[in-house]
């Protein structure tokens, strides 16, 4: 067996690291919700050492705060799924790693809490690039498709992979 992750997610994964290969590009990923499932796609690819830098599972506020340097305040204001505290997350990841380019997710994948504000299925992306304003946050929150936990999950690492394609910050502040 050559995987246990769905074919399109490892297409996709090839896809990004094909294209920030081909750029020179290193890249990192901060995850919540996805557990790793971003890695996991990622280094599922012979090769893929010269492209994915690093990977940062903070998957509580405790770890974010420690890992990736999420402050308190922000936590404590906005919510871990938000896009403050995503873009503090891809702007730790960015820190604690020799990557060029950094997503980070979190959000929430079910089945449950979720609440009327932020229901199951609200997922927050952000990317930072090293050498950019940090005051240009390039951010998204989105309502995926509640079809399960795992359903959840697929679609956030899916939208993740797709940030990480070079160009794609572009289309992020296009769509905002």
């Amino acid at each position: 067996m050559d995987t246990i992750l769905p074919a399109k997610l490892i297409d996709m994964a090839r896809k990004v690291l094909e294209a920030n290969r081909a750029l020179g590009r290193r890249i990192a990923v901060a995850e919540s919700c996805t557990g790793g499932l971003v890695s996991a796609a990622l280094t599922e690819i012979a090769g893929s050492s010269d492209v994915f830098d690093a990977g940062f599972v903070t998957y509580s506020n405790e770890a974010k705060q420690e890992v990736l340097k999420v402050s308190s305040d922000v936590l404590e204001t906005f919510g871990s799924v938000s896009i403050a505290v995503a873009w503090s997350m891809a702007q730790g990841a960015l820190r604690r790693s020799n990557a060029d380019v950094a997503v980070a997710i979190t959000g929430i994948a079910g089945p449950d809490g979720g609440s009327e504000k932020k229901p199951v299925g609200t997922v927050v992306f952000a990317q930072a690039v090293r050498g950019a304003d940090p005051q240009h946050i390039v951010a998204d929150s989105r309502q995926l498709e509640n079809n399960g936990r795992g359903g959840v999950r697929l679609q956030a690492a899916l939208c993740a992979l797709e940030l990480l394609m070079p160009g794609a910050a572009e289309e992020v502040e296009e769509s905002a």
